[in-house]
């Protein structure tokens, strides 16, 4: 079995725990100065300070990752991607540049909709290649495991080929790949004033194949107006539990719908975007413990105002971040943009923005006790940082600081190896 020993890192940060962090526990990042790292094999098996550790163990049995000067996290994890599809939107960006809204270009034929025609013609191989270097990318952020949704075929085919494209590259590809099946992603055309009929379709001739190949762990819909309404999504999640899906939800994006209560109510593992969440959405989250998964990026490039996270965090919920990757309302998976949104936007400390991204993202995605800190058992993703602290994800504004990113306790990439 290979040994190695991480030594000697500036910070040490440990985000340590196996559940979700709520509340004030979001600012215990479990930091550790001078900090060191054994693992065997895939697995962490001892941290604590270097003179600690070098009293422990024999350094001829180890091989000696000296990170002097570094700051040492757990991998990031992004909770909540749409990385797989076809072709892009760059058209409609410019559109809402010159003031049209979201969702103006979705009522007439634009947003999610135009995206399912190159999804549904481009080849599995094609998919393929350009989800590699997708993944590529988030890996050269620190992304360490990543959340993918299907929703751009709408239809039996595609669906299922989007998953399986999902499963193939988690076999083949450092970044862990946690599949979502969202095929009420949006209302076409032909099933407009039919929406259950849609969801019927899904829950019958679709999801039941997805469970048979088992291309997916989640189930997701888009609860918003002018897609699916309340009834109509606690229907199809209810559905969807019975069937042995874990639940998700896109609540309270546009308006105050009450999806967050819904996420309570159905009991959902995660609320995701909530930037019109209610006062009482956020106290059933918090009372449920369902995360709070909150995509400040989209918002950004949307223009719109950021989900109240100091407020849910306040209040005791447990906040996830993540990129919301997708090639329409957020092409961007940049880690060090969703650092500087949360800290300086939606006021957030760094060490809550660590948490969100770290143990309270694999929550997000049911692994809290698999990934998402440095401690103990879990298994070995980290990077390394090229400054000393913490202190410099927000400083550096916007800047990518990742130098070494460590999975499963290799080191699969080096910024040097670009």
């Amino acid at each position: 079995m290979k040994k190695r020993y991480i030594r000697h890192a500036s910070e040490l940060v440990t985000c340590r725990g196996k559940a979700p962090k709520f509340g004030k526990e979001m600012a215990d990042i479990g930091l550790i100065r001078d900090g060191g790292v054994l693992i065997h094999g895939d697995k962490i098996v001892e941290t604590g300070t270097t003179e600690e550790l070098d009293q422990k163990i024999n350094m001829e049995e180890y091989e000696v990752l000296d990170a002097s000067g570094k700051t040492v996290l757990p991998g990031f994890v992004d909770s909540h991607t749409h990385f797989i599809f076809g072709e892009y939107r760059a058209d409609e960006f410019s559109w809402r540049l010159k003031g049209d809204s979201y969702m103006s270009i979705m009522e007439r034929g634009g947003g999610i909709n135009a995206t399912v025609i190159p999804t549904r013609n481009a080849s599995e191989e094609e998919l393929k290649e350009a989800g590699r270097d997708r993944l590529n990318r988030m890996l050269e952020f620190g992304v360490t495991t990543v959340e993918g949704k299907s929703g751009y075929g709408m239809d039996c085919d595609t669906e299922l080929k989007q998953l399986r494209v999902m499963k193939k590259l988690d076999e083949e590809h450092p970044v862990d790949i946690v599949r979502t099946f969202l095929g009420p992603h949006s209302v076409l055309p032909q099933w407009k004033g039919k929406e259950r009929e849609f969801l019927d379709e899904m829950i019958r001739n679709v999801m039941p194949k997805v469970r048979e190949e088992d291309l997916a762990e989640f189930a997701d819909i888009f609860t918003e107006q002018g897609v699916f309404n309340i009834e109509d999504s606690e229907y199809y999640l209810t559905k969807a539990k019975e069937m042995g899906f874990k639940l998700k939800i896109h609540a309270d994006e546009m308006y105050p719908l009450g999806g967050a209560q819904l996420a309570a109510r159905v009991g959902a593992v995660s609320a995701d975007h909530l930037l019109k969440a209610s006062d009482e959405g956020i106290r059933q989250m918090k009372e449920s413990g369902v995360i709070s998964t909150l995509l400040p990026a989209t918002a950004f490039c949307l223009k719109e105002e950021y989900a109240p996270g100091r407020k849910m965090i306040d209040e005791g919920c447990a906040v996830a971040i993540a990129s919301d990757l997708n090639p329409g309302s957020c092409f961007t998976n940049s880690i060090p943009l969703l650092i500087a949104l949360g800290c300086i936007y939606m006021n957030m400390s760094v060490e809550e923005v660590i948490t969100a991204l770290t143990i309270n993202g694999a929550a997000a995605v049911d692994r809290a006790d698999r990934i998402g800190s440095i401690e103990p058992g879990k298994q070995a993703d980290m990077v390394f940082l090229k400054y000393p602290s913490i202190y410099y994800l927000p400083y550096h504004t916007g800047i990518n600081l990742v130098e070494t990113v460590i999975k499963k306790g290799e080191t699969v990439y080096h910024k040097e190896w670009i």
